[in-house]
């Protein structure tokens, strides 16, 4: 896989998260378009054939989705602030690894290891 090819995927996988934060400001033809070029990996022209319209209309929906959906993570940073806190939960995980609890604290520090592990595993789904 050559730098063009890794940049297109990171891209889709970009605009795909991106989708999964905004998706409801969206249209439903805007959405369902964005999500089968993006996340189903289908050609603008198979898309077309789904919506029996033409390429051309399905690459001005799909390229509008994504100045849209640019426009609202610039505005909002939703995607942005998700992904700090993640950071600071994996942080906080690596962290409490290399604590030992110590008298009677063993039950809280299980449970605040618990509450982290949940709130990634629940990132994760």
């Amino acid at each position: 896989m050559d730098n063009a090819d890794f940049a297109a995927m990171e891209k889709k996988v970009l605009l795909s998260w991106l989708l999964a934060f905004y998706g409801n400001m969206l249209t439903d033809n805007q959405r369902e378009m964005a999500r089968l070029h993006w996340e189903e990996d289908l050609s603008l022209t198979e898309i077309a054939g789904q919506f029996s319209i033409t390429r051309q209309s399905v690459h001005d929906t799909v390229s509008r989705t994504e100045k849209q959906l640019e426009g609202l993570e610039e505005k909002l940073g939703l995607l942005k602030r998700f992904r700090a806190m993640e950071a600071g939960l994996q942080a906080c995980r690596r962290e409490m690894s290399q604590v030992v609890a110590a008298g009677g604290t063993e039950g809280h520090l299980a449970a605040a290891r618990r509450l982290i592990d949940t709130l990634l595993d629940q990132e994760e789904e």
